[in-house]
Order: structure tokens, then sequence, then C-alpha cells
């Protein structure tokens, strides 16, 4: 595959017209983030009520109220980044890698505890989740790095061993929270920012034989894996313990059939099904939309990830073509992986679903995220044929 190459000023010409962000993207990336906030508040306004957690104050618009805030920050954000260079971003790629580990090391100290896992960071007015400013950094950083290492990403010490270093701390660092499905998400990005940079594919093959083996020794060695394996094969064995949550899932979609309940009408949201307005949300979209719904949001995203991958194509510079490929391949991960635990076809791990998924700092991220995409479309120059005549001028 030939990737895109940096030109020089001279070989561009001082007068390059430069694209405007890229509308249909920015567009796709609105519309999700606004039917999402519209699903968090019909998800999540029975448990706000009920106030299990005693922080709503029995306000049913709660989680509502505050993603919607966190959306219209959102939307600033994403607008803000793509005013951004990518080359300001190639140069905070190191402090931004270097303040995500310092994260995730911090947590472990003054993290909070919630469900037994030590993953969040109280801010006061909201929690931190360092894994998910990991996961960004990883993309800027391998992307700095493959840059730099071009002629010699085929060669074990300057294609795997700095990549393979980075991402086993990382690993350590994730593992003692402990958050296993963060592990594996950031692997499989920074293998896909790998193959990217051109990497042997037959160290691929040692990679994934190391990540099954750990995945093997995790279910032998700690419990709470296990369990979840175990629930994974035949959640039905047992309905009100370790099953309950899948079973509560797969519920709520049969129950949506061809074209749903309708919009606030779920049932298995009435404390039925744990996280129903974050890593299950999309059991809930189901489940009130229907099959018709779901496959339309889940072409939206489709149209998202091949527009992502279209910027990549043209992006100026190999580093533009990394930055928006590995955004992209990350979202894609994050939603396949997503409907996939909700739909029980792989072992249930705690995955949100972009801008659908309750957080207010995992939303500001990936905004940002998509922010960084559209400066890279920003700095395509326009085709030649696109450029006005002098004669039209």
């Amino acid at each position: 595959m030939t990737l895109p190459t940096a030109r020089t000023q001279a070989e561009r010409g001082s007068a390059d017209p430069i694209r405007e962000a890229d509308l249909p993207f920015a567009l796709l990336t609105l519309l999700l983030l606004l039917i999402g906030v519209l699903m968090v508040l019909s998800a999540s306004f029975a448990s706000a009520y009920y106030d299990i957690q005693g922080e709503t104050g029995h306000n049913p618009a709660y989680f509502f109220t505050r993603q919607a805030m966190f959306a219209v920050m959102g939307a600033a954000v994403m607008f803000f980044c793509s005013r951004l260079p990518t080359e300001l971003y190639r140069k905070l790629s190191l402090p931004l890698m270097l303040l995500s580990l310092l994260s995730l090391a911090a947590v472990l100290l003054i993290g909070t505890v919630v469900n037994g896992a030590r993953r969040w960071i109280n801010l006061g007015f909201t929690t931190f989740q360092p894994s998910e400013i990991t996961k960004i950094s990883i993309i800027l950083y391998f992307s700095r790095l493959i840059c730099k290492y071009r002629d010699r990403m085929r060669t074990f010490r300057y294609g795997i061993v700095p990549f393979a270093a980075i991402l086993a701390l990382v690993a350590v660092l994730l593992v003692l929270e402990p958050h296993f499905s963060a592990t594996i998400i950031i692997f499989l990005i920074g293998a896909g920012m790998l193959f990217l940079g051109g990497a042997r594919l037959g160290w691929f093959v040692g990679g994934a034989s190391l990540l099954l083996g750990g995945g093997a020794l995790a279910v032998m060695l700690v419990p709470y894996v296990a369990k979840r394996v175990v629930s994974f094969r035949d959640p039905f064995s047992d309905l009100t313990g370790d099953g309950w949550q899948i079973v509560q899932s797969l519920y709520a979609i049969g129950s949506g059939g061809l074209s749903g309940l309708g919009l606030g009408q779920s049932r298995q949201k009435y404390l039925y099904l744990p996280e129903e307005h974050n890593d299950f949300i999309f059991s809930v979209v189901c489940e009130e939309l229907g099959f018709i719904g779901a496959v339309l949001i889940l072409f939206l995203f489709a149209l998202l990830i091949v527009r992502g991958y279209q910027i990549a194509m043209a992006a100026r510079s190999r580093y533009g073509f990394l930055l928006a490929a590995g955004i992209t391949t990350m979202l894609a991960l994050q939603i396949m992986l997503n409907v996939a635990v909700c739909t029980n076809l792989v072992p249930c791990t705690g995955i949100s679903l972009p801008f659908f998924s309750y957080g207010g700092t995992a939303l500001l991220i990936q905004m940002a995220e998509c922010g960084i995409v559209l400066s890279v479309s920003r700095e395509i120059p326009l085709a030649a044929e696109q450029r006005p005549s002098p004669k039209s001028k």
C-alpha cells in the first residue's frame, strides 16, 4: 500500500488552496451525537429517578442534562481541534503520551473504586478515566514514531521494540486497575498502527499468539474473567447471577422486533438491564427503535468510518494519514466490540459505544478525536481540476 508523503512548500506551490473541514464527516459526527444524547435521555430516566446510587436526587433528566452539556462542549472542542495544524499534534504527542502514563499510574494511588475496579480519577465536577486519553495518545505518538522510523519499520529493533515497550508498560498499568477491556482495545489500536506503518505481517502472528496466551492465563488466574467467559458460553445457565446482564440485553434486543416498541418505551431499562445508559445503551436502541432503527444507526456509523478512511487516503502527509486512519480504526473497533458484547458475540467487557454511552470526559475526548480527523481534512490541497482558472476570476 502506497502511503501519502509530506511535500515541501516548493512542491505544493505557495498558492495551493486548502480545504475547509470535511463537511460530511462533521455532519455525520454531529448527527450521531444528537441521536446519542436523545438515547441517553430515553435509556437513563428510570434509573436516574430511582436514584440507585444516591447521586441524581430523583431527577429523571440528571444523566441527560449532563450528557447534553458535555455534547455542546464536545462540539466546540471538535471545531477547535479541527483548526489546529497536524504538525502541532505531532509536537504534542510525546507530552500527551507521558501525561497518559502518569495518569494511569496516578489512578492506582488516588483513583475512585467502582465495582471493585480503580479506573477513575475524581475531578470534583466529573470523573476522568485515564485509559480514554491513553488511546488517542497511542495513536498520536505511534504516528510520530512510524514517521521517524519510516525506512526501518520492517526491522525488529525499530519496527517492534519501541512500540512493544510502550504497549507493555500501558498493559501492566491497566491490568493493575484492573481494566482488561481497555487493555485489549489498546493492543488492537497499537497493532492497527503498526500495520498501517508497514510492519512485517509475521510479527502480528506472534503478537496475536501472545495476546491469546495472555487471555487464557487471565481466564485461569482471574476469577471474574473466568466467570464472564462461562456466562458468555451459556448466559441462561445462571439467570440471576453472572448471566443476568447479557440475558437482559438479549431480552431487550429481542423485544424490539422489526420496528421497535417506540422511543422511550423500553421495558428492560426499568432496573432490569444494568448499565442501560452506558455500555448497554445499544440494547435499548434495539428495543425502542427495532431492527430497522438499529441498522440505520449502524449505517450512519459505517458512513462515518468510510469517510474517515477517505480523508486518511487523501491526506497531504504520512503523519496526517496515520492520524486519520488510526482514529477511524479506533472508532470502528469500539463500535464493533460494543455491538458484539450487547449481542453476546464476545464475552461481556466494559466497552462504550462512541457518541452514545454516557460519560462526559469520554465524550469530550471522542469529539476531540473527530476534530483531529477534520484537521487532517483541512490540510488536503484542492485538486488541480477544482481550482478556479485565472480567466474565470
